[in-house]
């Protein structure tokens, strides 16, 4: 843990190593990986659902081939043109062309292949998760990990037999600029937190509209393998391009952005499961046959006692910001996710004989050592720095920055949000059986 904000510089941070972030070694043995990388080996990846996020990835983990002595040396998707797509793009990178796969089993079963890259739609995160590290590979999966609690669990705990090296890609936690945050935050700057309020909108029928729906045929991919562990329904491109809208395969605005934004609160507070979550919302801004809410408002409250309130709007474009609220201070994160712009804000009482007392309190940017302006809104895509980290891990065998057990937590806040918001319910989470009920847990 970092014990100061000075501490922290952008370059240090970018090109730290897995030995600084600290973390317990993991001690692999004959029957748990095959293959110990050496310090100079090639690390040998396959791409596991190179779609559109996939396709981020894919170019983050050629801006290291160099430095960190990796290839892309297998792809596999379902459909033909996402893999066609990534061998041409993957040749392009490294001037030879990985082997292509349709099916994950195939893929898995290759013996020159160290870990995985899992981009796959968020129903089938943590069943492919499982069954990558029970094949002995390690993996890089996209958030959340998981979006049904058990197959979240059977994953977590098949990572932990099999000893791999899984880094969930939560990005924020590799960036600096949060990292001088939650410093603020556990340098108790802040005083005691009581709560956080989270405010991300977008206007826009986000995932709705998508090219690919037009693109894909039946015939071109195998649907029932697509579906995972999800019940047979007859073949629809909407669902297949734009799953995110379907609430059988992602809960749509806590898949995506909520998952975000919780594991920072985990990562800021040392606090990572909610005691109770309350969500509610609806369609009230893009009637275009969606089943997920553009317009969605959660409550969570953490057992180390404080509230934290998450809302997104898909309507309108007010605004985004994150508010840490101390007694000492307020902790402010000027823009939706990914900002890099953090103030502080002292508190100075009560202001209830001056109303405009806030417009004279002062608010002090948050910069890293050598800076002297705000950064910009729209920095590089940082996913380089916790795709690096994971790289050394490899190798080093250390815990990465956003381990499995954390991948979990903000699994279950995001699980629980969407419980509640389809049910109607107050949902508790029951850390000693690690179920959600509809009632507090028996103490």
């Amino acid at each position: 843990m970092r014990k100061s904000q000075a501490k922290i510089d952008r370059r240090g941070f970018l090109t730290g190593s897995a030995a600084l972030i600290g973390g317990a070694a993991i001690a692999p043995t004959a029957s748990s990986y095959s293959r110990i990388l050496g310090a100079n080996e090639r690390i040998s990846l396959a791409h596991i659902g190179p779609g559109n996020r996939g396709q981020e990835l894919a170019w983050v983990v050629a801006q290291h081939k160099t430095r960190h002595n990796v290839e892309m040396t297998a792809v596999c998707d379902l459909w033909r043109l996402h893999r066609e797509r990534a061998v041409a793009e993957n040749t392009r990178f490294y001037g030879r062309s990985p082997r292509a796969y349709q099916y994950l089993e195939d893929v898995l079963a290759l013996q020159d292949v160290d870990a995985v890259i899992i981009s796959t739609p968020e129903h089938s995160h943590s069943p492919i998760l499982k069954m990558a590290v029970e094949a002995g590979k390690d993996a890089y999966v996209e958030k959340p990990m998981g979006n049904v609690l058990v197959e979240a669990k059977a994953a977590r705990d098949a990572v932990k037999q099999n000893q791999r090296i899984v880094q969930v890609g939560t990005q924020h936690r590799s960036e600096p600029y949060p990292a001088a945050a939650r410093d603020v935050v556990q340098n108790g700057t802040l005083g005691d937190v009581s709560k956080i309020e989270i405010v991300w909108n977008y206007h826009g029928p986000r995932w709705r509209g998508r090219e690919e729906t037009k693109q894909i045929r039946e015939p071109d991919t195998d649907w029932r393998k697509w579906l995972m562990t999800k019940p047979y329904r007859p073949f629809d491109p909407q669902v297949y391009c734009e799953f995110r809208l379907y609430k059988e395969f992602s809960s749509g605005i806590p898949d995506q952005w909520m998952s975000h934004a919780t594991d920072l609160v985990h990562w800021f507070m040392n606090d990572n499961f909610p005691r109770s979550v309350v969500a509610h919302g609806g369609i009230f801004a893009w009637h275009d046959g969606r089943e997920n809410a553009d317009t969605f408002q959660a409550l969570l409250e953490y057992p180390k006692g404080f509230l934290v309130s998450y809302s997104t709007s898909f309507g309108n474009d007010a605004p985004s910001f994150t508010r840490y609220m101390g007694k000492k201070a307020t902790l402010i994160n000027h823009g939706g996710e990914g900002s890099p712009r953090y103030s502080l804000v002292e508190e100075k009482g009560n202001h209830e004989d001056n109303p405009g007392i806030d417009e004279q309190r002062p608010s002090k940017f948050i910069l890293l050592p050598g800076e002297t302006k705000l950064p910009p809104m729209g920095i590089d895509d940082l996913t380089l720095n916790h795709m690096a980290n994971w790289l050394e891990c490899l190798r080093s065998r250390q815990q990465p920055r956003c381990t499995v057990d954390e991948g979990f937590a903000h699994s279950v806040a995001c699980i629980m949000s969407a419980q509640s918001y389809w049910s109607g319910k107050k949902q508790y989470w029951d850390a000693a059986s690690e179920t959600i009920q509809d009632h507090p847990p028996e103490a």
